[in-house]
């Protein structure tokens, strides 16, 4: 009886895997399939294309009316720069808390917890103002200042992970000689390597994937990041090139995959460490 129970119970369990799986997989393969298929509709009576086409991807950077390779760019500096700062500050911000006691510590702590439970739009018109009467409008300083400002607002789970590091390693480094500068380079850095790389990794994929703080700011079609450019690319009714949108979409997603593909592994272990302690 009870071997039954857990074969029904194991049986249950894959079969739940398996329509999750489809669910999530079916809609992705769906895109790359139909960014093969000429002309501009994603309909097609098969779901596979009776010919495949490279033409899209050509169109793409090579097409007169398209500035996708200019998007692309874009995206990535911005990414990649919010990445940066986002980790410079996130992690000399939570190593303070979480190392030093202050006048004000614990009141700073309860602000950030408090603005993180408030969703981020809901500041956008406060920033669009700040952005206007700064200059900073239709720039991509001013969405790597919001960004990596934003960013170390949700640094709990960095804390949390310092938390889990013994604090016998800074006194005894101390003890030593060593200042804190020191402590924190040569001690607090390398032990902190998975957490580290999942802020980073959060940082990029969350900036490659923006598009509303994105489409506030940048006016320009040559400032545009590519999820604004590509909203632009089936936005009216005249320029609904649905293929296209999906081979952009493909390109899109493939640093994004390579990244979770080689970082997963710190991904997991920082997430679950950073949770442990607060």
């Amino acid at each position: 009886m009870r071997q039954r129970n857990s074969i029904i119970r194991l049986t249950f369990s894959y079969l739940t895997l398996i329509i999750l799986s489809v669910c999530a997989l079916y809609p992705s393969l769906w895109v790359i399939v139909s960014s093969f298929r000429p002309g501009g509709s994603l309909y097609s009576r098969t779901f596979f294309p009776e010919t495949w086409s490279l033409d899209h991807y050509v169109t793409l950077f090579t097409g007169t009316q398209y500035t996708f390779g200019i998007w692309y760019v874009n995206t990535f500096k911005i990414a990649v720069f919010t990445m940066i700062f986002s980790v410079l500050l996130m992690t000399l911000s939570m190593y303070a808390l979480s190392r030093f006691r202050f006048r004000g510590r614990k009141t700073m702590l309860t602000v950030m917890l408090i603005l993180g439970m408030f969703p981020s739009f809901m500041s956008m018109i406060a920033i669009y103002i700040v952005l206007l009467q700064l200059n900073l409008l239709d720039t991509h300083f001013a969405m790597v200042l919001v960004y990596s400002a934003g960013a170390a607002l949700g640094g709990f789970i960095v804390k949390g992970y310092f938390d889990t590091i013994p604090r016998s390693l800074d006194e005894s480094a101390r003890i030593d000689g060593a200042s804190h500068l020191q402590v924190f380079l040569k001690i607090m850095l390398p032990l902190s390597r998975p957490i580290l790389t999942f802020v980073a990794l959060t940082s990029f994929t969350g900036v490659w994937g923006d598009f509303i703080f994105a489409r506030l700011v940048l006016r320009t079609k040559d400032n545009y990041t590519v999820a604004v450019g590509m909203y632009e690319l089936i936005a009216s009714q005249t320029n609904s090139n649905f293929t296209l949108f999906a081979a952009g979409s493909v390109i899109i997603a493939i640093p994004i995959t390579i990244l979770f593909l080689i970082l997963q592994r710190f991904l997991v272990q920082g997430l679950t460490a950073g949770a442990m302690k607060g």
